[in-house]
């Protein structure tokens, strides 16, 4: 398990998939907005559900509060491109978790899996640009606003705005590592409060 301050990255278990399905997947107007592509009901065996068995350009992770061991949403990279060693991060909170600061901890514990596990590059976060929430939380972990696409997401009816964030291993080394001059005066709190212990 991946271990934030206050957030850990499991395995997706079996018994999680009810919960998911019904307070992430099944919320039309939060799956719209998450997704690119337009909402469908989500059967037991999509990949989107997975605990076993996912594709090599995917690692999802069921997170869970550290203090009760509570299911609180969903965390992956996607698009995880190995010769370009870049990925592109999602995550999902459930209705309950959302606004207490839980992201900002699950996109540091992220970081550290994706750089420091996975040796990748680059890291990528689009978001729609009204989501506040993800980008406090990109921002946050070091996370540099790249661009704005322009009306690129349609969702329930409207063309909406995106806005892409991106995250360099040299830059989160240093920002996270105390080389050179801090992304952010906590940075380094984020960095360190990752660890990684096998479940």
């Amino acid at each position: 398990m991946l271990k934030g301050t206050r957030v850990g990255l499991r395995a997706r278990h079996e018994d999680d998939i009810p919960v998911l399905r019904a307070e992430l997947y099944n919320d039309v107007v939060n799956a719209a907005r998450a997704e690119g592509r337009p909402w469908r009901p989500v059967t037991a065996n999509d990949p989107q559900l997975a605990f076993d068995n996912q594709p090599e350009n995917l690692a999802s992770f069921s997170v869970v509060e550290l203090k009760g061991d509570t299911l609180i949403g969903t965390a992956n990279l996607w698009g995880i491109d190995t010769h370009n060693r870049n990925a592109h991060i999602g995550v999902g909170l459930l209705p309950a978790a959302r606004g207490k600061g839980y992201g900002t901890d699950v996109v540091a514990a992220l970081c550290y899996y994706g750089f420091a596990v996975r040796g990748l590059q680059r890291l990528q976060i689009e978001t729609l640009a009204d989501n506040e929430s993800m980008i406090r939380a990109a921002e946050r972990n070091g996370f540099v606003r790249e661009g704005v696409l322009r009306k690129s997401a349609w969702v329930l009816g409207e063309f909406m705005d995106e806005v892409v964030l991106g995250l360099l291993a040299g830059e989160w080394e240093g920002g996270c590592r105390g080389v050179g001059t801090p992304l952010l005066p906590n940075a380094g709190a984020f960095r360190r409060s990752v660890v990684f212990t096998p479940s």
